[in-house]
C-alpha cells in the first residue's frame, strides 16, 4: 500500500474498532522507530517560524519568490511520486506546500514520506503560485515537530457527530475551522464590553467564587467542602450582592465578567457554568440601564457583525435603537387579553388563570404571582425583536426597589431577543428593612423546599451604612454571544461544556 492510499484508509469514518487499533499502531510503531534513531520530534523545543500561512495569501505580492519559514498541521496529502502537494492549517489558515524530492534531498524526502495526516511540521521554502494560481510555498527544507498518533476524522464528511465535538472540542477546532470564528468572536465582545464600560468609568474587579452560606435565590448552588475549616462553601449562583457592597463601599462604577455556578438542568439554553456579566452604578436608576443596554447592544451587533441588522436562525434581528419598552401588565393585556388592573384581589387573579388554563403554583398566588405566570405563558414567546420589559411585582423581585406610586410593582426589567431573555436590571432595593423582609420569604421558600438557605447579613449590614440608589444590570455572555454568531445551542459558543460521562 503506498504513501496517498494509506492516509486515505486512514480517515475512512466507517472502520471497525480492530482497523483503528491496528492504525493507531502504526503511528506508534512510526515514532519508536523515529526515537530509536535519535529523531524523537517530542524533543523539538521551537521552530523559528516567519509567517503564518494567511499573512502569505494577504501579502502575495510583496512575499513572492521570497524565503519564509512556516509550520503547520498537515491536513490534506496529493502524493505524485517525487514530489507532493500538501495543506498545512496554522491559526491563521491554510497554504498548500509542494515538496520535491531534488529540492529537500532523497533522504528527506523519504523520511518525509513517513508521514501522516494530523503531524505538525516546519518548513522553509520560497513563496510562489501555481500553474493552477493557487498561492503555495515550494519547500526547501521540513521537519517534523510533533508526531499524531491517532488519525484524524474523514476530511470529506468532517465531524458532524455533535456529542464528539463537544467532548473532543481540540478535534473539532482542527477539522471544522469555522468553529473557530465562533469563538475569536467571543474573545472580541468579551473585550469590546470591557472597553464600553471601561470608556465609561466604570472599574472591573472580582468577588467571590466560593461563598459560606447558601443565600435564599431561587437558584439552586453546588456545593463543596474546605477541609482546613471542616466548612461546606457553596460556588456562587450571582456576583450582585458582593458588587454591591462596593457600591456602599464608595465605588460608584464597577462590573465583573466572572463565571456562574448553577445546580440545574442543562438544555440548549443552560449550562451548570457559564459567564455573566453584572454591572452597577451609583446615583442611577433602571431607566438608565436601559438606555445602557440600547447602547452596547447595538454597538456590539456593527462591530461583530457589521450592520444593526443581523441573521439569526433565519430571522433577522434589529438590534438599532430604540427598542420596544412595555410593562409587564401592558404586554400580558397585549399578548394574553388579561388585564391585571381587572383583578381587585388574589382570588380573581387565580380565576383569570384557571380559565385559561396558566399553571401557577399554589403557594405562590398572589396577583403578582398570576401576572407573571401569564407573561411566560402567553407572552415570551412572541418577543423576537429586542424588546424591554419592565415594572415587575415585588412579588418575584426581591431584589428591585418598590415603585413609590404602585408598591406592588418594583423598577426592574429583563430584556428579549429571539423570545429568549437576555437580562435583568433594576433599580437596586436600599431600604434594609424592606430587604430583610424579602430576604426572610425567600430562605423559609428555600427551606421549605429542603435547602440550607440563610440570610446574607453581612449584605444588610453594608445597607444599614447606606447605599446611594444605584442602577444594576446582569446578562449572560453566552446566550449574547449565541445571538451574535448565530448560534441555535449554548454548547456552540462554549470552548468545553459540561457533558454526562461517558460510560
Amino acid at each position: 500500500m503506498d504513501k496517498k492510499d494509506n492516509n486515505l484508509n486512514e480517515v475512512q469514518t466507517d472502520i471497525s474498532e480492530q482497523e483503528l487499533s491496528e492504525l493507531l499502531q502504526i503511528r506508534r510503531d512510526k515514532l519508536f522507530a523515529l526515537q530509536k534513531a535519535d529523531k524523537d520530534p517530542y524533543h523539538i523545543t521551537k521552530w523559528n517560524r516567519t509567517h503564518l500561512a494567511l499573512e502569505i495569501v494577504e501579502n502575495f505580492e510583496a512575499l513572492e519568490g521570497q524565503s519564509v519559514s512556516i509550520a503547520g498541521r498537515i491536513m490534506t496529502w496529493r502524493d505524485m511520486g517525487k514530489a507532493s502537494f500538501i495543506d498545512i492549517r496554522d491559526g491563521s489558515g491554510r497554504i498548500q506546500v509542494y515538496i520535491r524530492i531534488n529540492d529537500v534531498g532523497e533522504d528527506n524526502y523519504a523520511e518525509f514520506g513517513h508521514w501522516d495526516i494530523g503531524d505538525i511540521i516546519g518548513i522553509e521554502g520560497t513563496v510562489f503560485r501555481t500553474r493552477r494560481g493557487e498561492i503555495s510555498v515550494h519547500a526547501t527544507a521540513l521537519k517534523l515537530l510533533t508526531k499524531s498518533l491517532r488519525p484524524l476524522p474523514d476530511k470529506f464528511h468532517g465531524l458532524k457527530d455533535t456529542d464528539t465535538r463537544y467532548r473532543q472540542r481540540y478535534v473539532d477546532l482542527i477539522i471544522n475551522p469555522e468553529v473557530k470564528d465562533t469563538f475569536i468572536k467571543r474573545s472580541r465582545i468579551i473585550s469590546l464590553i470591557r472597553e464600553f464600560l471601561d470608556a465609561r468609568g466604570y472599574l472591573e474587579v472580582d468577588t467571590p467564587v466560593l461563598h459560606t452560606l447558601e443565600i435564599g435565590a431561587a437558584a439552586r448552588p453546588f456545593v463543596t467542602h474546605h477541609n482546613t475549616l471542616d466548612l461546606d462553601m457553596y460556588l456562587r449562583i450571582e456576583t450582585e450582592l458582593y458588587l454591591k457592597r462596593l457600591i456602599v463601599g464608595g465605588f460608584d462604577k464597577v462590573y465583573e465578567v466572572g463565571r456562574i455556578f448553577r445546580n440545574e438542568g442543562m438544555s440548549i439554553k443552560h449550562n451548570p457554568e457559564f459567564t455573566s456579566v453584572e454591572l452597577y452604578e451609583a446615583y442611577t436608576d433602571y431607566k438608565d440601564m436601559m438606555d445602557l443596554v440600547e447602547e452596547l447592544y447595538s454597538m456590539l451587533a456593527r462591530k461583530v457583525c457589521g450592520s444593526d441588522i443581523i441573521p439569526y436562525q433565519g430571522q433577522e434581528i434589529n438590534m438599532g435603537t430604540p427598542w420596544e419598552r412595555l410593562t409587564m401588565v401592558e404586554a400580558v393585556k397585549k399578548y394574553a387579553g388579561v388585564d391585571y388592573y381587572d383583578w381587585k384581589n388574589d382570588e380573581d387573579a387565580q380565576k383569570a388563570a384557571d380559565a385559561k388554563s396558566v399553571h401557577y403554583e399554589k403557594n405562590a398566588a398572589t396577583k403578582g404571582d398570576i401576572l407573571a405566570a401569564f407573561f411566560d405563558a402567553y407572552v415570551e414567546e412572541h418577543l423576537m425583536q429586542p424588546t424591554f420589559i419592565y415594572d415587575y411585582p415585588v412579588a418575584i423581585s426581591p431584589l428591585a426597589k418598590r415603585k413609590a406610586d404602585e408598591p406592588d410593582f418594583t423598577e426592574r426589567f429583563e430584556f428579549f431577543i429571539t423570545a429568549r431573555e437576555m437580562g435583568n436590571a433594576f433599580s437596586e432595593l436600599n431600604d434594609p428593612f424592606d430587604q430583610r423582609e424579602r430576604f426572610v420569604r425567600q430562605v423559609e421558600e428555600k427551606r421549605a423546599q429542603g435547602a440550607n438557605a440563610e440570610v446574607d447579613e453581612d449584605f444588610l449590614t453594608a445597607l444599614e451604612y447606606g447605599m446611594p440608589p444605584t442602577g444594576g444590570l446582569g446578562f449572560g455572555l453566552d446566550r449574547l454571544v449565541m445571538l451574535l454568531t448565530d448560534q441555535h445551542s449554548i454548547r456552540d459558543v462554549l470552548l468545553f461544556p459540561t457533558m454526562k460521562p461517558r460510560d
